[in-house]
């Protein structure tokens, strides 16, 4: 007999088994035994293809990813409205902060992901989206992404406007790299034009797993010492004064990431010193 994580999927409740997984992980997935509903825990519990099953709803459906959720959630915190935005989106992945945006009136969203192939099936087609895969954000500049666009215009037939620079909001969510690496490339300097407008916003997910050795981590990959997180707020709060961000506020995630960690983001606004200096 199949899994409860394959039936997830063969009767609709999931796109893909991961997605099933997450959804039993997450105490959704409920399953009907004699006159009882009972809340499944492990995807490798074994049922019949007809078992009766039921999925909770919850916010995160409102979102192709649970990405989706932190970022809404750190919008109504900062109070940012993004509407008629146009916005940089860094570490793209399936589209959860993409989608995000886009729900909340953003004008155009430009995604970035050093993978391919992530993307959410229902964002494919969006006209306001346009994603650069294989595309790594510590390297990304104006020039980079008019390449970009050149290539992509070159390759589809329907043509996206775009937009290379002056970015109305920038967010970020990363894996495997520290946020301290990529963003230096919010600097203006003589190679190229910046990538946001003066006075634009940055609002990116701070992933402590990512800003600390691996002795800091336990084998699951979880931060060990609690302490640990005030160093990592003050590695950001210093890279981000060093490239001409102005820190308005750093807040914890309102939800965990999968993998139990806290998270963090860092709100700041942009303002070019050489344009400060020229005033």
């Amino acid at each position: 007999m199949p899994r409860i994580d394959h039936v997830l999927v063969t009767q609709g409740f999931a796109e893909t088994r991961s997605h099933a997984q997450r959804l039993i992980a997450d105490g959704r997935v409920s399953m009907n035994i004699g006159s009882d509903w009972q809340k499944i825990s492990k995807p490798a519990y074994i049922v019949t293809d007809d078992a009766l099953l039921e999925v909770a709803v919850s916010d995160t459906d409102k979102f192709v990813s649970r990405a989706g959720i932190k970022l809404a959630g750190a919008l109504a915190h900062v109070d940012l409205d993004v509407a008629g935005f146009r916005c940089l989106d860094l570490g793209t992945s399936t589209g959860g902060f993409a989608d995000c945006l886009l729900q909340a009136g953003a004008a155009q969203v430009v995604g970035v992901d050093v993978g391919h192939g992530q993307l959410h099936a229902s964002l494919t087609h969006e006209t306001r989206l346009t994603v650069f895969e294989n595309t790594n954000a510590r390297y990304l500049d104006s020039d980079v992404l008019d390449d970009a666009w050149s290539d992509y215009n070159a390759d589809h037939e329907s043509k996206h406007e775009a937009v290379s620079h002056s970015f109305d909001l920038a967010v970020a969510d990363l894996s495997f790299i520290s946020l301290t690496k990529v963003l230096p490339i919010f600097n203006m300097d003589s190679s190229s034009q910046t990538l946001l407008s003066n006075s634009a916003h940055v609002l990116a997910l701070v992933k402590p797993q990512f800003e600390l050795t691996a002795d800091d981590l336990s084998k699951a990959g979880i931060v060990k010492d609690p302490a640990k997180y005030a160093e990592v707020q003050a590695s950001i709060l210093a890279a981000c004064a060093a490239h001409d961000l102005t820190v308005l506020d750093y807040f914890a995630s309102p939800i965990t990431g999968t993998d139990g960690n806290h998270e963090f983001f860092v709100f700041a606004q942009y303002q070019a010193q050489a344009l400060i200096d020229s005033k």
